[in-house]
């Protein structure tokens, strides 16, 4: 019954669920629960903000994948899933929901014995933001003849090579980051507020670009100034912008669930030289990982040329560099695969996709000036054509 809006062909979820049976057979498994949002939307289609309760797709050897939520969201199941069968929506009633004395698991263990799964080997997502312990304690007790195991990003990484569709929204999202950075550039100045700018940064997100919607991106905007910019991770409030501080903006543009994160930095003022020696090292760090971006490296060569060049110049980055990235669903828009960073010795594919993230945070601010790339047949490709450099107002 592939839904009205479908994203992709019932042929290319076959396919996918074809190379995703294989790492099954292979880890010994009859069948997987997966309950991460983005896994279960790549293996079946579904898409619906309801992962604050429980769910997921129980996938077997044979047969179509089987969605199970909650009843009111079987509804959307039908209208997003590529299943043809009704028995392949399955729900539970309200009255588990958020119940202490009812969880779900026991519906879940019930429908798994259903489908002749009592005495199994199954896979579960142990190590996700969506599947609780307490979750996995009832489903064990309610199938206490099964076998449970560990199989955290078994799915993602039958995702890491994307196919010809996905690397189409992906380029939508693309123009959708590059049209948000070019709106900061347009009314950032001192004295807005800083709500007032992510407002804007919003509206042009889902906005869209090129005649192509915007989707909600998996994490909100980053965008500290100054002091709160040696911070990583933190967002906005209502503080107006000032002169002689560095704003770093890390956003995504998102299109039917698929993310391109970019990240870039506006400095309101003079620059200081710390600033503009920061810059120089980082420019050229990222054009040493760039030249070691193609298929037939491994991952941490990237980080590792990277971080080669940013010491030669007197500066230091002591996290990753990188990481794959595809489709995602809040709280993170990363795949949680493969990083470049030095040990992982990951193979680079044509269709892989990354967010090159070579951060740096001063001790009065920070620089970020990040990529989007596709591993290509032979090479790499930037996906977007935002300038590469610290942007400077006054």
């Amino acid at each position: 019954m592939t839904g009205p809006d479908a994203n992709f062909t019932t042929e290319e979820y076959l396919v996918r669920i074809a190379r995703l049976r294989i790492a099954m057979a292979s880890a010994g498994l009859d069948a997987i629960f997966v309950s991460d949002p983005s896994n279960m939307s790549w293996v079946s289609g579904y898409d619906g903000w309801s992962f604050y309760v429980h769910q997921g797709v129980i996938l077997r050897m044979e047969g179509e994948p089987v969605w199970w939520g909650r009843a009111m969201d079987a509804t959307g199941a039908y209208r997003t899933v590529f299943m043809a069968e009704d028995a392949s929506i399955r729900s539970y009633d309200d009255s588990f929901v958020q119940n202490p004395e009812k969880h779900p698991m026991r519906e879940l263990a019930a429908l798994l014995a259903e489908l002749g799964l009592e005495n199994a080997r199954i896979g579960v997502e142990m190590d996700n933001y969506y599947y609780t312990a307490s979750a996995h304690a009832t489903l064990i007790a309610g199938l206490p003849n099964a076998t449970f195991t560990d199989a955290t990003g078994m799915v993602n990484w039958q995702r890491a090579v994307k196919s010809t569709q996905e690397i189409t929204y992906m380029r939508r999202a693309a123009r959708i980051v590059e049209a948000m950075h070019q709106r900061i550039l347009e009314v950032a100045e001192p004295g807005l507020r800083k709500n007032q700018l992510i407002a804007e940064i919003y509206h042009t997100a889902i906005s869209g670009a090129d005649g192509q919607w915007g989707d909600y991106p998996a994490i909100v905007p980053m965008a500290p100034s100054g002091l709160d910019a040696t911070a990583p991770h933190l967002t906005w409030d209502d503080r107006p912008m000032k002169t002689g501080e560095a704003t770093f903006f890390e956003i995504a543009g998102a299109h039917r669930r698929y993310q391109c994160p970019q990240s870039r930095t506006l400095f309101l003022g003079e620059v200081p030289q710390k600033y503009r020696d920061a810059e120089s090292a980082v420019l050229d760090a990222i054009s040493a990982g760039l030249e070691q971006a193609k298929p037939g490296n491994q991952a941490q060569d990237i980080a590792n040329a990277f971080n080669a060049t940013l010491n030669k110049a007197g500066f230091e980055k002591d996290s990753r560099c990188g990481y794959a990235i595809g489709i995602s669903y809040p709280p993170d828009w990363g795949e949680r695969t493969i990083s470049f960073r030095r040990g992982d010795t990951t193979v680079l594919q044509a269709g892989m996709t990354f967010h090159f993230m070579p951060a740096l945070w001063l001790d009065d601010g920070g620089l970020e000036i990040t990529e989007p790339i596709l591993i290509t047949e032979t090479g790499h490709e930037c996906l977007c054509s935002t300038p590469r450099e610290l942007w400077v107002k006054s």
